[in-house]
Order: structure tokens, then sequence, then C-alpha cells
């Protein structure tokens, strides 16, 4: 929707995003790291102050074309017409591959993730085209989720495997690692919600095979000069293969490498099987373990797995959350001075953003420390947050229904306790 918006000389583009109730992404607070703010200048460029030494470094490492901006290091000095490029947290993990230009690439250790869906002859044989159609775009929907929530790339779609890849821009093997499980795990919550209701009428039940493995693999662009693709390759993505295929064969849903598992919390995983087996293009026999899940509810997982049913009706959310407010404490009903449908927008943007970014902690405090900041400056006292933070709890329970089991109300209380906390360093500095 376009908006037209006054603007002093002088003004920050994220800011007057902010103060105008226009949900604008800004991962890590607005301080010029995550780019997430970034926006194309459709028209008045000369009418912005000029990149700083920090953003002309990240336009040239990123390979940005000059109309992109990023909006919390831009000040408007006159009209401007610019359109948001980032607009929800799924999209934020693909921004990672601009790290790697069309010049060169890196080699990299890797979590790699391949998940199959079992029996798909039979089922694209049974069903029309367009059917088969929505059906794969409902699964790798489903199934991509988890992979982006987790700070992982959607590498690739083949037939009907998706393929994820986890640490493409980061050093961690153990949190890469991490990330990787959680989001397997959470496809297979992905996969029972989606055969409960999307699928229902069609009288099927999708399943699937997940293989993980972690192992170093060149990463980059290949391809004739004019017609270059991000590519990935190396024998962890061989043998990543081969595991997801040995699902079939020994009647598990997920199975994981000895090395995968040996960078994992010890102690921490609640496992099946172990198996030796033979991969093609392998002498040796190769041990794979079966993960069941995790021994201990683990919060991102829980949160990131309860989020679509959480906000399938923001609007009903954010007006469930504002009447309970106003009615426990109807002396904040002033702070809300602007659209309440303007603001629960913002309040589902917020809540969503925070769950998507779970998996950057970093950034995810430094967002968190601004949020209070501008809180601070609306007004909002100490003594309103525990008020929030009950009322915000209660509203989640409530949205949720019968999937609020303990443990999903458990993690959903750590996680909000984290956001408050956070929220609430910033008025602890002022």
């Amino acid at each position: 929707m376009d908006r037209e918006i006054p603007a002093k000389p002088g003004s920050n583009i994220l800011k007057l995003s902010i103060e105008n109730k226009i949900p604008h992404l800004h991962e890590c607070g607005g301080h010029g790291l995550c780019t997430t703010c970034r926006v194309r200048v459709v028209d008045g460029m000369k009418n912005l102050s000029p990149p700083s030494s920090n953003e002309k470094a990240l336009q040239s490492k990123r390979n940005w074309d000059p109309s992109i901006r990023l909006a919390c290091q831009t000040k408007v000095l006159g009209d401007v017409s610019i359109q948001r490029l980032v607009w929800t947290g799924s999209e934020i993990s693909k921004l990672q591959l601009e790290h790697f230009n069309d010049k060169k690439g890196d080699e990299r250790s890797l979590a790699i993730l391949f998940c199959d869906m079992r029996n798909f002859t039979p089922l694209a044989s049974e069903h029309p085209n367009f059917d088969l159609a929505f059906m794969l775009n409902q699964f790798f929907t489903a199934m991509g989720d988890p992979i982006v929530m987790n700070n992982g790339v959607i590498y690739q779609y083949a037939g009907d495997e998706i393929i994820g890849l986890f640490g493409t821009t980061e050093d961690n093997p153990q949190k890469v690692c991490q990330d990787a499980l959680r989001a397997a795990l959470g496809m297979q919550y992905a996969i029972e919600r989606l055969n409960k209701l999307e699928l229902h009428d069609f009288k099927i039940a999708f399943q699937v095979g997940i293989g993980l493995h972690l192992g170093r693999a060149f990463i980059g662009h290949i391809g004739h000069p004019s017609h270059k693709q991000f590519t990935v390759l190396g024998d962890p993505m061989n043998i990543t293969s081969r595991i997801q295929a040995q699902n079939k064969a020994l009647d598990t849903d997920i199975l994981i490498s000895e090395h995968f598992l040996g960078n994992l919390p010890p102690d921490s995983l609640h496992l099946g099987i172990k198996s030796m087996v033979s991969l093609k293009g392998k002498k040796e026999l190769f041990a794979v373990h079966e993960v069941l899940g995790f021994i201990h509810p683990d919060v991102n997982l829980e949160v990131q797995a309860s989020l679509e049913i959480l906000l399938e009706d923001e609007e009903a959310f954010a007006e469930k959350f504002y009447n309970k407010v106003f009615e426990r404490a109807p002396q904040v009903r002033q702070l809300f001075k602007s659209n309440l449908i303007d603001q629960g927008r913002m309040l589902t943007h917020m809540l969503g953003g925070v769950v998507y970014s779970l998996s950057r902690p970093e950034y995810l405090a430094l967002g968190l420390r601004a949020l209070g900041e501008q809180h601070q400056h609306y007004g909002v006292k100490a003594k309103h947050y525990p008020l929030v933070k009950d009322v915000l709890l209660e509203t989640i329970y409530e949205q949720l229904g019968e999937t609020a089991t303990p443990e999903v109300q458990a993690c959903w209380a750590q996680a909000i306790e984290k956001v408050i906390s956070l929220m609430q360093e910033q008025r602890a500095k002022a």
C-alpha cells in the first residue's frame, strides 16, 4: 500500500517509518549491520543524505546497485519516493548469499539438510497436475519455513526434495548444527500441521525423510560469465543426500552423521538406532544416528513451530491483546494516540520478527534494546512491563488453544521474558 508522509529535512527514513506505524524490518535495531531495513530509491535520490563510509562498504561488498540505501543510515532532505525491499522475516536468510559475489567463492564448514518427500511417484500418478503443483507448493512452503527461521538458506528444490544450508556466513559448527537440527525437527511439526489442515481434503498424508551432515564445501557462483548460478560443491553434499536415502531402509525419519552428532551438545538428544551403513562411493561403513527429538523442550523450536497458529488471524490477536491491556489498566490508553489497527500491525510484525530473529541472537539483542528505547520515548514506564508480559502471554495461550501444551507455554514464557528483559536493558542504561 502506497503512503505519503510528511518529513522534516534531516529526518531519518527508518525513524519516519516507525513514527508513522509502518512495519519496517530493522533486525539489528537500526545500527547499520543487518541491512534488513534497505530501501530502493524510486525517485529523488538527490534529496537524500550521501552514504556514509560504512554504507558504501556494504554497498560494494554486497554488490548493490546505486538505488539501494539503508533506511537507518539515510536522511531525507526533500521529496523522495522509496520502496521497502525486505518485507518479512522469511526473506532475511537469503540475504546471506550477497556475501558471495560472482568473482570468487569460499570454502566453508556447512551443515547440510536434505529433506525428501516419500512415495512421490504414486502421488504424481494419482492427482491432476494442477493439484500436484498446489500440493508441492504447500509442501515446499511448510518445509522451507523451518530452514529460514533457523538462519538457513533454501539452496535448491529438486523434484520432491528441498535442500537447506546452514553456516554460509558464520564459523560456529555447534551453532550451525543446532540450527540445522532444529529446522529438521521443525519440519516434522510442519508436516503434521500440513497433513491435518491444508491437505485434509486431498485424503493424503505426506511423509518425509531428512538427512543431516556437517562438512567443508565450496560455496560461490559457477557457470558462464554471462550466467552464473549460486552453487555448493563438495563431497558433503553427496554424503548428506545418501544419508537421507537411508531413512527408507532403516524406517526412520531423521538421520544424522557421526560428525554432525559430535558437534552438538552432549546428552541433548533423544537418539534411536545407530547403524553402520554403506554409502555409494564410500569404501568404509558410515555411522548414522536416528534423532527422535530434544531431551528437554527447546525454546526456539517450540516458539517457531507455534508461530503460524498464533498469527493466523493477526488482527484478532492484536485486538484481543489491547482489549485486555485497557481493561486491566485503563490509564495506559492515553499512550496509544495512533490508530489501533496500525498499532496492532506493529505488534504482530514485532512478534513475528522476534521469532525469526531467535537464531540471530546478536541482532535480536540490538533490535530489542532499540525497541525498548522507542517505547521509553512513547512514555512506557518500568511499571508497565509486568502488565504487558502477563497480558501478552495470556493472549498467546488463548490464541494457541489446544496446542498450548504446558511445554509450549513454558517456552513462550521464556521467550517473552527474554524480550522484556532486553527491552528493559535500555532503560537501565538511561
